[in-house]
């Protein structure tokens, strides 16, 4: 794992707690010391600050996105509006977690981002994770399909490409980051049925963050910006107190 941030007390704090917690830290101090260290050293995860002298955890994050680096990143940000996370996300941020954080909460989103990318090879995994491909989480609505030897998945005027990772509506090919594509991935495979939100975030996150958490709603209207056109059908419909679902109509 790699941890930046500039904060030495946070950061020795932070590099302390996951260590017990069973991960292997490398932790550097800004954004240039942190894009040489992945480029040196490819991490398992990132966890990245966002506001850091010289070089941000944002910038860091778009030029990892740029060359073609998927390694998962967390976030780190003091900065609470909307807006904010919509940065980050757009940056090709995986989660965020909002300062001052409890620990715990840490934990809990590694653990989600690594069950759900399935990466590294064991060295960062912290006690209590599964490894790749063993989800220890409890039973959603919607049963968990086994993997389709199929490639392509359709529904609502939507195409996807699996194995390469595309998505086009009707002509048009959109550019979605992971998060983003598994989300619409989910809700296509599910094409008119309401997923309920716990249910999305153990599907996508692998972990429930509770009512409170606004990551889900942020995802759903990213997508939205992205796949909506003028003068044709939306396609993600909020059912209020329930869920999502994807349906033309």
């Amino acid at each position: 794992m790699l941890l930046a941030e500039d904060d030495r007390a946070i950061r020795h704090a932070l590099e302390r707690a996951l260590t017990l917690e069973g991960y292997r830290v490398t932790a550097v101090a800004d954004g240039v010391e942190a894009l040489a260290q992945a480029h040196r050293t490819p991490p398992d995860v990132l966890v990245l600050d966002v506001m850091m002298p010289g070089i941000d955890g944002l910038q860091v994050c778009r030029v990892l996105r740029a060359e073609g680096d998927r390694t998962p990143i967390l976030m780190l940000t003091a900065l609470v509006e909307t807006a904010d996370r919509i940065a980050g996300l757009d940056a090709g941020a995986d989660d965020y977690v909002v300062k001052p954080f409890d620990v715990e909460e840490v934990f809990a989103r590694l653990r989600a981002l690594l069950r759900r990318t399935g990466t590294g090879t064991g060295e960062s995994l912290p006690r209590g994770v599964a490894p790749v491909g063993v989800r220890a989480s409890h039973v959603s609505h919607v049963p968990k399909e086994p993997a389709l030897p199929e490639r392509q998945l359709a529904a609502a005027g939507l195409r996807m490409d699996l194995q390469a990772r595309r998505v086009w509506r009707g002509a048009r090919e959109l550019e979605l980051t992971r998060t983003e594509f598994e989300l619409l991935e989910l809700l296509v495979r599910n094409a008119g049925i309401v997923l309920d939100h716990s249910t999305i975030y153990d599907r996508i996150w692998g972990y429930d963050f509770g009512p409170g958490s606004k990551n889900l709603a942020v995802y759903v209207g990213y997508l939205r910006r992205k796949l909506d056109e003028p003068g044709a059908s939306q396609l993600i419909h909020t059912v209020r107190g329930v869920g999502y679902v994807l349906r033309e109509d």
